[in-house]
């Protein structure tokens, strides 16, 4: 039987798992400041560096490859030490695999009840030049 969570109390992947909150993915189809494009994901991405609350806007190409759930519905984002170790300990529904976004950072999507969520994994040697 699933434990009923108080409204004072935080949801056990932070709690008990550990995550960290990294940022909200919001999809958008308006060309916003300060856009970055990923070419191998045909998207823009705008807003996380200057946002003091991990707000990212992200603009997607008609023929992008990410999931269409992701283009549509505003994702959470949590930071995790050991990606691998978390979608193999927790009953989680991965919908994008583990991926490189760039040096240094893996990443995968899961989803739950039909909301996207994000788990990056930031390696240390990584950590530690930034």
């Amino acid at each position: 039987m699933q434990q009923i969570r108080q409204d004072f109390e935080l949801p056990p992947c932070i709690e008990d798992w550990g995550w960290k909150y990294h940022h909200l993915g919001i999809p958008t189809d308006m060309k916003m400041p300060n856009e970055r494009y990923l070419p191998q994901f045909k998207l823009y991405v705008s807003g996380f560096s200057t946002s003091p609350f991990g707000v990212e806007w992200m603009r997607f190409e008609e023929d992008s490859p990410i999931s269409k759930l992701i283009q549509t519905v505003p994702h959470i984002a949590f930071e995790v030490e050991n990606l691998d170790f978390e979608l193999k300990n927790h009953d989680l529904n991965v919908i994008t695999e583990p991926n490189p976004p760039a040096d240094g950072i893996r990443v995968a999507m899961i989803e739950h009840n039909g909301a996207p969520i994000e788990l990056i994994e930031f390696k240390k040697h990584y950590l530690s030049k930034h």
